[in-house]
């Protein structure tokens, strides 16, 4: 007897299951399994790893040695009752996992792994899943009646629909226990608060950041890290808030991505509060070019007027010599100056953005005579 039969003698009637599609790499939740091609296969865990909504993950015991693959929906332990997810991850790859983030695997606090989902389980999930966002929109009206200062952004129900995780975003403390039991009375499920930063908030609603790309916290960013103005300082970037800041009105992420870079790039650069004594005048640091090895200096230090690219090399020699006593005459030599001043040529300065527009000779003298005759055979016929 097919599922379908099944669920067709429960209840009288037939019913659809519904047609839920996945392919393994196109979520962000998924978990790139780097061992899958490697000859030699450690020893098998029971233990897999299962994600839900809104980044949820967590790692269950295989207690029934079910045969589980990436992507299969399962049925798992919860408090109370039993929540639906999709397997994520498993193999040897788990202990390389758990080892990361220090989780023992004989900890007694994994939870189980039932079954794989059957069809009673995936309608009751579905029919979970549409009841998210009619209580999404009724919870914020409640909130607002409460007069609290907080913003639910999602709901979460459990796989059997006794739970439901209300996920909200607050700048100070909120005291939601009489939210809580409006909320328990209004939809009778257990209700779990849930806060969350507004980074995973913009994550979950998406959009197109200013590089003209999908936001990364909606691609393939699930653990956000710290994002301070000490790392647009290392990248000499203007510290503009409007520039660096992202849709969730926050630092963007993307100005971690490079961050290491700058550093290492600097670790052998001399001092930069440190003022260059010439024969003649003082040079006072203004602006660097990390990549290039360029410090720019002026000889005014509140305006940075009349700049002059020097090498770090240079930089370096000078500091050298203000350390013996030693004033050098000019800030930068000849040679260095030459290098310096080199332009990138255009490849394409020789050729005009309209050199496709200008017509052959022949053709246009051709075409031109045929609007000529033209011209002079409606004048005839009028």
């Amino acid at each position: 007897m097919t599922e379908n039969e099944e669920l067709s003698g429960l209840h009288g009637e037939e019913i659809q299951l519904p047609d839920i599609k996945y392919k393994p790499g196109l979520n962000k939740l998924d978990s790139f399994d780097w061992l899958k091609d490697i000859a030699f296969i450690p020893e098998e865990t029971d233990i897999v790893e299962i994600r839900f909504k809104n980044t949820r993950k967590g790692f269950f015991r295989n207690v029934n040695s079910l045969r589980l693959e990436t992507g299969d929906i399962v049925a798992v332990e919860a408090s109370p009752g039993h929540d639906i997810g999709r397997v994520s991850m498993v193999g040897p790859i788990i202990d390389e996992r758990l080892k990361k983030l220090k989780i023992h695997p004989s900890s007694d606090d994994l939870k189980k792994v039932y079954r794989k989902a059957k069809a009673v389980d995936i309608i009751k999930w579905e029919e979970a899943k549409k009841l998210e966002t009619p209580t999404m929109l009724r919870s914020r009206q409640i909130a607002e009646e409460l007069k609290l200062n907080m913003k639910i952004g999602d709901v979460e129900y459990q796989g059997d629909k006794t739970k439901a995780i209300f996920y909200y975003i607050a700048d100070e403390r909120v005291d939601f226990r009489q939210l809580i039991k409006v909320l328990a009375d209004e939809f009778r499920v257990r209700i779990e608060m849930r806060q969350i930063g507004a980074r995973q908030e913009a994550g979950r609603i998406g959009g197109i950041g200013s590089c003209g790309r999908e936001l990364c916290c909606a691609t393939h960013i699930s653990n956000f890290v710290s994002v301070t103005t000490t790392h647009a300082k290392y990248q000499e970037l203007s510290l503009n808030p409007q520039k660096l800041a992202g849709q969730c009105s926050k630092l963007k992420c993307c100005l971690n991505f490079e961050f290491d870079c700058y550093v290492d790039a600097q670790r052998s650069f001399p001092p930069r509060d440190v003022p260059l004594e010439l024969a003649d005048s003082t040079a006072h640091f203004q602006k660097m070019e990390v990549h290039k090895n360029i410090y720019w200096y002026s000889t005014d230090p509140g305006a940075p007027i009349n700049l002059t690219p020097v090498p770090v090399g240079r930089v370096r020699e000078i500091l050298q010599l203000n350390r013996k006593g030693q004033k050098p005459d000019k800030l930068i030599i000849a040679a260095e100056s030459a290098e310096l001043s080199a332009v990138s040529h255009d490849i394409l300065g020789n050729n005009s953005l309209t050199r496709f527009d200008v017509p052959d000779t022949k053709d246009h003298q051709r075409h031109s005579q045929k609007r000529k005759n033209r011209r002079f055979n409606d004048k005839r016929n009028n």
